[in-house]
C-alpha cells in the first residue's frame, strides 16, 4: 500500500519547506554531513532530504528527532506557549456563577 501524502493548503507547504530549510541550514552550521544527521536521528539518508526539502509526508516524530539530533528540541516548547486566541475562546465559555434563588418562608 502506497503511502499518502496529506494535501496542505499553500501557507502549510511555505511553512514546512521555510522549516526544512532552517533544519539544513541548523545541519550546516553544525558542520554535520547529512548521511551523519541521519544515522543519529535513526532515519535514511532520503528520509532526512525529504524533510529538509519541505515534504509534508515526514512524521512529526522524524521532526522532533532530528532536532533533538541538532541540540533544538527545546525551541519546541515554544510552540503555542502563549495561546493568546486559545485563551480568549475559552475565557468566552466560562460559565457564569448563578445564585439559588431565594426561598420564601
Amino acid at each position: 500500500m502506497a503511502k499518502r501524502t496529506p494535501v496542505l493548503l499553500p501557507w502549510v507547504e511555505r511553512t514546512l519547506i521555510d522549516l526544512g530549510e532552517r533544519i539544513r541550514l541548523a545541519r550546516l552550521r553544525r558542520d554535520i554531513s547529512a548521511q551523519l544527521l541521519a544515522e543519529r536521528a535513526g532515519i535514511s539518508r532520503q528520509t532526512l532530504s525529504t524533510l529538509e526539502n519541505g515534504s509534508g509526508s515526514v512524521s512529526l516524530a522524524t521532526f522532533i528527532q532530528v532536532l533533538f539530533v541538532l541540540g533544538l528540541e527545546k525551541d519546541l516548547e515554544e510552540v503555542a506557549k502563549d495561546d493568546v486566541l486559545g485563551r480568549k475562546l475559552q475565557d468566552l465559555n466560562l460559565p457564569t456563577r448563578r445564585r439559588a434563588t431565594k426561598r420564601d418562608r
